[in-house]
């Protein structure tokens, strides 16, 4: 699945010919520099590690500056490996938008989900609450609830939907329509919503032929 590293602008709408209003995520994409190639003689499967962004020597390890000073490219912030790239690429050319993606296209990103902390079964699971406010009962409005099963199992079950972390992992969305491509700004529009915050860093990749 070839693909670019990107970064997250924002979101917009825009009319479609017909003047339905469409949502629509805008995505700064490359260049990304090629710091890596794979072969399956040297590595066992073929791929391509590209960098994306920039970074301080004070942030990057001894044997990340070597990695880089190796492929003869600028110390990068974001390495990630694409498989199913057609081209003959080799160390250190630069990967633009329109080397990658056309309109109309359709492709999966990928990043890291808003982090929204320690959330109750109501917000994290979209439980109703334990009672509702009958009966007498005090602060059962957004609990969870019963969670055993019995004395036989006599224990919980693991996947229980409880209490816990929201947020904060990686998630991948499929299927998202290229509207529209900006070659010179570097700039893509993708109908629909595309997981992370503004300014976070995303994968995208086209879909297995």
């Amino acid at each position: 699945m070839p693909g670019l590293i990107g970064k997250k602008l924002g979101m917009t709408s825009i009319y479609s010919a017909s003047g339905k209003n469409i949502p629509c995520t805008i995505l700064e994409v490359g260049p990304c520099v090629v710091t890596q190639v794979r072969t399956l003689e040297k590595d066992g499967y073929a791929a391509i590690q590209l960098g994306y962004g920039e970074r301080s020597e004070k942030r990057t390890s001894k044997a990340m500056q070597g990695h880089f000073k190796r492929a003869g490219v600028s110390l990068m912030r974001k390495l990630v490996e694409f498989k199913g790239f057609k081209e003959e690429v080799k160390q250190g050319d630069a990967l633009k938008i329109e080397d990658v993606f056309n309109e109309g296209e359709y492709v999966s990103v990928a990043g890291k989900s808003k982090g929204k902390g320690f959330q109750g079964v109501v917000k994290r699971h979209g439980f109703a609450g334990v009672g509702q406010a009958t009966h007498g009962q005090h602060n059962r409005l957004r609990a969870p609830g019963s969670i055993g099963a019995a004395s036989t199992p006599s224990r919980v079950f693991k996947g229980m939907r409880m209490a816990g972390q929201m947020g904060n992992s990686r998630v991948t969305i499929e299927n998202l329509e290229i509207v529209k491509i900006l070659a010179e700004e570097g700039v893509m529009i993708v109908k629909g919503a595309v997981p992370g915050h503004k300014g976070s860093t995303v994968e995208i990749r086209k879909p297995e032929a």
